[in-house]
């Protein structure tokens, strides 16, 4: 199982320093979150600058919501985040809940679903070299076909999005709830959609590792960013030791191709704590 590392959002100067730090302990992955009316930074804004500072470790948006953006806009965004990285992006989209985020982008809520399956239609096309609205959008990804596709969700219309339209499925449902959503999946690629194989499967936690102070502005990030849930304590970050590493043994058991541990708290020092946990 690939192991990732989710970036924390909280000040983005320092992504430098987790990228470089990222590498060099082997993570498979750097991993960005996407909300619009949110302080995060944009993901493929972001990826591109740390594209720079690395060399071989897979750029990864989970999820980037993909209604809130221009489909011509995004094909040609992705395409050179791809091209100028030598073929390291992976793209994970989805619909996004919060209807803030799609009031600001004037994106009709009732519609993103919509949007969302059309987009992916239409990045595939474009990354293909045919024309969109009677027009060609260029740069061509460096990935013959575009940058690998992850579709995320949680209802039935975003299981079968995956299913048809995804390379893989991430799902962010903790572990004792993902089972029924992965089967869902599977069953969907299988018999609806009639492809061969399966899914990529990319799993996520939240994790926090380090002194007391690490953990506390952890716990304040995840609360402030599941606020929204009306859920207290909810997307709270793992801290023990021995529990995050029970934990990815239990999603490589489950059968996850990928787990990205996501880090909330911005001290890079969890870099190398976590490298020298799991190992």
């Amino acid at each position: 199982m690939d192991l990732g590392l989710g970036l924390p959002i909280s000040d983005p100067t320092r992504l430098l320093d987790w990228a470089a730090r990222a590498e060099a302990a082997r993570f498979d992955c750097l991993a960005l979150l996407d909300r619009l009316t949110f302080d995060n930074p944009e993901p493929l804004v972001a990826l591109a600058t740390l594209a720079g500072a690395t060399t071989g470790i897979r750029l990864q948006t989970e999820v980037l919501l993909g209604p809130l953006r221009s489909t011509a806009l995004l094909a040609k965004q992705a395409a050179t985040v791809d091209r100028m990285s030598g073929g390291r992006l992976v793209l994970g989209v989805g619909v996004g809940g919060r209807a803030d985020d799609h009031a600001a982008a004037g994106t009709p809520m009732h519609r993103r679903g919509r949007i969302l399956d059309d987009q992916l239609v239409a990045l595939r096309a474009i990354w293909a070299g045919q024309p969109y609205r009677g027009a060609p959008i260029g740069p061509r990804p460096a990935t013959p076909g575009g940058p690998p596709i992850l579709v995320g969700g949680f209802a039935p219309a975003a299981l079968r999005r995956a299913a048809r339209h995804g390379d893989g499925f991430v799902c962010a449902a903790p572990l004792a709830w993902a089972g029924p959503l992965v089967r869902e999946v599977g069953e969907q690629w299988a018999a609806a959609a009639g492809r061969a194989g399966r899914p990529r499967l990319v799993c996520q936690v939240n994790v926090a590792v380090g002194g007391s102070d690490t953990i506390t502005r952890a716990r304040r990030a995840t609360a402030d960013y599941y606020a929204f849930t009306g859920r207290p304590g909810w997307g709270e970050p793992l801290h023990d030791p021995a529990e995050i590493v029970d934990t990815v043994a239990a999603y490589a058991d489950f059968g996850a191709d990928e787990l990205v541990l996501y880090c909330y708290a911005d001290d890079p020092a969890q870099v190398d704590t976590l490298a020298e946990l799991l190992r």
